[in-house]
């Protein structure tokens, strides 16, 4: 199961059990990674295969019980089997899925004849913007959901998940007294994107005022040009110290270890052509006369 391709279902809310723990249930869904929407949809599907079949009603029920909103659960869990219906059928377990949505069904009318006064209680009806014959869609819950939602892109996909199931679904009542469903799930999408937009330009803007602060100032050459370059020339080809330069750098980068750390007595930005064009062994015309040398080696 593990080794395959499982696509999950956007649960709002999900529990989980270590497996290490000796007193968890038969039926708890069990977990020896990190406990994330991924791992628990896998553990989910893997528990619908090994439990025997005459066990299956017992465990939904057992699940729902964890559930604190049993309707959304149980829809989810059928987007998670619907997701994976092709899992079924390469594993031979076609009678398996089917008692599942037999299931499922069964449960859910006992849920919408049974608790839908209690889901009400939880939620005014004041707060519910729609009803369908499956489930009532409240944008204040959702709102609630999705702030518990570390992820941004689950965050973004559940909530576009919300506005293609209330789309799609038989309405048959509409609170007029507050905004439609799904118009609140597209406005709360775009907040959260301009907010991470926002959070993100912040974020840039730090980073350059620190690497401002990071950047070492150039220093400013008083001399000439050639005299500067020709340090490092010296340094690099013409001194040593037990058979070797003083310096083991290539051309290139002598270049911008001036370019990037000098300026001229001018106050300039240094060219890199002209401090390369120094450094050729061939162009000793560029460097300076002996006289206006700084020559080094009197200082070794």
């Amino acid at each position: 199961m593990k080794g395959q391709n499982i696509k999950k279902s956007l649960f709002s809310e999900w529990r989980t059990i270590d497996t290490a723990q000796s007193a968890a249930s038969i039926f708890d869904i069990t977990h020896d990674q990190e406990p994330t929407l991924e791992n628990y949809c896998i553990a989910l599907l893997e528990k619908v295969f090994t439990i025997p079949q005459s066990q299956l009603p017992e465990f939904i029920n057992y699940q729902l019980q964890l559930a604190q909103d049993g309707n959304t659960w149980l829809n989810k869990f059928e987007k998670l089997l619907a997701n994976n219906e092709e899992l079924f059928f390469s594993q031979k377990a076609l009678s398996r899925f089917n008692k599942l949505y037999n299931i499922i069904e069964k449960k859910r009318t006992e849920l919408q004849s049974s608790s839908v006064k209690e889901t009400k209680q939880a939620t005014p009806k004041r707060l519910i913007n729609a009803e369908s014959e499956d489930r009532y869609f409240s944008f204040f819950e959702i709102k609630q959901q999705v702030e518990k939602m570390e992820s941004f892109n689950e965050k973004i996909i559940f909530l576009n998940e919300e506005i293609f199931e209330y789309r799609q679904a038989d309405i048959i009542s509409i609170n007029n007294k507050l905004q439609a469903y799904d118009q609140q799930c597209v406005q709360f999408i775009e907040k959260l994107q301009t907010l991470r937009k926002m959070r993100s330009e912040i974020e840039k803007e730090k980073e350059l005022e620190l690497e401002k602060k990071l950047t070492t100032k150039k220093l400013k050459f008083n001399g000439n040009l050639n005299q500067l370059v020709d340090i490092f020339y010296q340094l690099s080809r013409e001194l040593f110290v037990d058979g070797k330069s003083f310096i083991d750098a290539s051309n290139g980068e002598i270049v911008n270890m001036i370019v990037n750390n000098f300026i001229d007595k001018d106050n300039n930005e240094i060219s890199p052509q002209t401090v390369e064009t120094i450094l050729k062994p061939s162009r000793g015309d560029k460097r300076p006369k002996t006289h206006k040398r700084i020559d080094l080696d009197n200082f070794l």
